[in-house]
């Protein structure tokens, strides 16, 4: 490409768009799921599809590396970065599953290269704080250079949003698949709380990363837009749960909204503190988090 990956590009006659819905069929997955893949807004992704937004491009090296095509091809040139003349996938369509583009770098086949690079972002965040990490760190882990890095994603506060994103899809997607084998309401607000828990090495890196984003969250305004957007998320998926309880006569007719702020302002509280310790040293531990919650519900929730 012969842009900057942040300008926009421009698509008067929305073939750029066309050429993008082309790669979103040819991978078979839903409009939010690539958005998912390709580390972007999904409300973002349909208004560029509409022509309300023009992508960038760094987006279409997203879209091109997920897709498996020429991100020549997505700007309607005959040639580019794989090598296209005009014909066969690389140049009009889709590469078929398994065949890739000659000259593009091998990424990994879990989510492709930006959803790599964003995975190694939120470890090294965890690890080492935003603020230490350099984009240099991030190309090491994930075995290419800086250049591949700012291609998909133009600078520090793009890698930024894409952690937080992919954060959140993550967390959202966990919690649906734990409360789903849930027995009962009462049973499905224990599971998000669990789930909220640091036990795990894992769970314990979330904490970190979402602990250092809340920093940052005070300083970028897009970030905070994010923060705001996962916590009414967050705190309505607790609400519901609150509200079946209450009509099914399982909790008390306490305020659902007002039940899960305090209670969603508990766990963050909670595991904060427990981050702030070392695990077996003494302190809030995730155990004594988890019985404090547990019990607090059980005080204040559950139906007598």
């Amino acid at each position: 490409m012969q842009q900057e990956p942040g300008s926009r590009v421009g698509d008067t006659r929305g073939e750029v768009a066309d050429r993008v819905r082309q790669v979103i069929d040819a991978v078979g997955v839903s409009q939010r799921e690539f958005a998912r893949r390709i580390v972007m807004d999904p409300s973002k992704l349909s208004r560029s599809l509409s022509g309300a937004r023009r992508f960038t491009v760094a987006e279409l090296a997203r879209v091109a590396d997920t897709g498996d095509v020429d991100a020549a091809w997505l700007l309607g040139s005959a040639g580019g970065p794989g090598g296209g003349t005009g014909s066969g996938p690389s140049a009009g369509q889709p590469a078929p599953a398994g065949r890739r583009r000659s000259a593009a770098p091998a990424a990994p086949t879990d989510g492709g290269r930006p959803l790599q690079i964003v995975r190694e972002t939120v470890r090294l965040i965890a690890e080492r704080g935003f603020h230490a990490v350099r984009v240099s760190d991030i190309a090491e882990a994930c075995a290419t250079s800086t250049a591949a890095i700012h291609y998909h994603f133009p600078g520090r506060d793009d890698l930024l949003e894409a952690a937080v994103r992919w954060c959140m899809d993550e967390d959202t997607a966990r919690r649906a698949a734990r409360t789903a084998e849930a027995v009962d309401v009462a049973d499905e607000l224990r599971q998000l709380i669990e789930l909220q828990t640091p036990h795990t090495r894992q769970r314990r890196r979330q904490w970190s990363v979402w602990l250092d984003l809340w920093a940052e969250a005070a300083r970028s305004t897009a970030v905070g837009r994010l923060h705001v957007e996962y916590y009414r998320q967050w705190r309505a998926t607790v609400a519901d749960v609150i509200r079946r309880g209450v009509a099914e006569g399982v909790f008390r007719p306490v305020d659902p909204e007002t039940a899960a702020l305090t209670l969603t302002a508990l766990i963050d509280g909670l595991a904060s503190q427990v981050l702030a310790g070392t695990p077996g040293e003494s302190g809030t531990s995730a155990d004594d988090m988890l019985e404090a919650l547990l019990t607090h519900v059980d005080t204040t929730l559950i139906a007598r």
